[in-house]
């Protein structure tokens, strides 16, 4: 499989509660601390939504949502290839 042309798939969006997020697709942890939010587990994000969690933090929440699902699509990709 070719991982540099994948397509990205629309998995979160801004409105997605963080909680929501990291309990459907725990790659996406990783991929927030990435971005800048080392609290994403604290419990008051957990009832934020990516596009107020990325406000607080001063970061673009449509960069953020790219990335995120950017990781998410990659990780996707591996599982059906069988890549862990």
């Amino acid at each position: 499989m070719d991982f540099d042309n994948m397509e990205v798939k629309e998995y979160v969006q801004l409105d997605n509660l963080i909680g929501d997020i990291i309990k459907s697709y725990p790659i996406a942890v990783r991929a927030l601390m990435e971005c800048g939010m080392g609290c994403v587990t604290c419990p008051a994000s957990m009832s934020e939504t990516l596009e107020e969690a990325a406000m607080v933090h001063g970061l673009p929440a449509d960069e953020v949502l790219q990335y995120v699902n950017e990781r998410i699509s990659l990780s996707e990709a591996m599982m059906e290839q069988g890549i862990n």
